[in-house]
């Protein structure tokens, strides 16, 4: 059974929408998935209060909970689910008008979002820095300072009457939809400016400086508010976000908070142990390879990875060891390999024992097919 939206938010049904949209923050900032990675429960409590936000801030449906409860958005009443609904959508303006919740006037169409990709390397995305963008966009037209109008002179629309909503019937509902005309400002320009022919617009490519914080990782989006394209006829500008992409690294690969690497090492260095410097994102580390140390063997060099910036310590770098097969060897060095492979005669399954393991599981098997 759907929880009551109030007590999702915990306030009382007599809450302000002051009181509404504090409540949400406060939910929001605790249970949001990126403060919860891979965390079921709080995900589905961000979700039921998202959910109740949506319905109680906007006022038509919220009279319509409260007088009929979950139901009144449920098939019965021919509305999509809260889910899919948003202030100002257009099935709350069905609603508004059955109900007489409708309001007397629409708000200036916004201007778009707009998002721009910027690539970092591991190490800026790692440390942090500030990039310089040029994304092109629309920007109020400097000649008429965004109104659109040469004189500076509007007049009411002739479409909405002055409403900024113009009414569509649909059988027995009644539809309210922002004006087409005058984008929902009630108003339009007696003489369109020269420069922007009226829109309010022009188009540029535009230099900004975005700071990019420290432990970013590909697929991270940063809001900047209000640095999207200009709304038509003076409207507030909508957001630019900024998404995150990093480039391969030669050394490093990055999974969350942890770095991986491969180490090649000789076979000799493999059999004896050896002492070896590993690079790090801040500078050498030392790491010390045990004797008879396998290919494959992973070591964990434990706070040298990433701090995201979710995150409250750095995470590890993980270090492969690949043994290699020498090459380009010299005479000497052949002759000493073949006396050396001469001492395994005999004994070779004591000092080998995955090749030893293998064969056992090879004879197990040919022992299965012929038997």
């Amino acid at each position: 059974m759907t929880r009551d939206y109030y007590e999702i938010l915990g306030v009382p049904r007599s809450a302000s929408a002051e009181e509404l949209k504090k409540a949400y923050r406060r939910l929001a900032m605790k249970y949001h998935p990126d403060r919860n990675p891979g965390d079921k429960e709080a995900e589905e409590r961000f979700k039921e209060a998202k959910q109740a936000y949506e319905v109680l801030s906007d006022p038509s449906r919220r009279r319509m909970y409260d007088q009929h409860g979950h139901a009144a958005f449920e098939g019965g009443f021919g509305g999509a689910g809260p889910g899919f609904a948003d202030v100002g959508d257009i099935f709350g303006d069905i609603f508004g008008d059955i109900f007489g919740g409708g309001r007397s006037r629409a708000q200036p169409r916004r201007g778009s979002d707009l998002r721009y990709v910027v690539e970092l390397d591991l190490e800026e995305a790692v440390f942090g820095v500030e990039k310089r963008i040029e994304v092109p966009t629309l920007v109020a037209c400097e000649t008429c300072h965004g109104s659109g109008s040469e004189d500076g002179k509007t007049q009411t629309c002739g479409t909405c009457r002055g409403h900024g909503r113009v009414r569509i019937q649909q059988g027995i509902f009644s539809v309210q939809q922002t004006c087409p005309h005058c984008s929902g400002s009630g108003r339009v320009v007696t003489r369109p400016c020269s420069t922007c022919r009226g829109e309010g617009r022009v188009e540029t490519r535009r230099k900004l400086a975005v700071k990019i914080p420290a432990g970013v990782d590909r697929g991270d989006r940063i809001r900047l508010a209000g640095e999207g394209a200009a709304g038509p006829g003076g409207a507030p500008p909508g957001d630019l976000y900024v998404e995150i992409d990093v480039r391969e690294h030669p050394i490093f690969h990055r999974d969350g908070d942890d770095l991986y690497c491969e180490l090649p090492i000789r076979f000799s260095q493999a059999a004896l142990g050896a002492e070896l410097h590993v690079p790090t994102l801040d500078g050498e580390a030392i790491l010390r390879i045990p004797p008879e140390t396998q290919t494959g063997r992973v070591f964990r060099l434990r706070g040298k990875g990433v701090k995201s910036v979710r995150s409250q310590a750095p995470g590890d770098l993980l270090c492969k060891v690949v043994v290699e097969t020498p090459v380009n060897l010299t005479r000497r060095q052949r002759e000493l390999l073949e006396e050396f492979e001469a001492t395994f005669e005999g004994t070779a399954e004591r000092h080998s024992p995955r090749a030893s393991s293998w064969l056992d599981g090879v004879r197990a098997f040919w022992e299965r097919m012929t038997s």
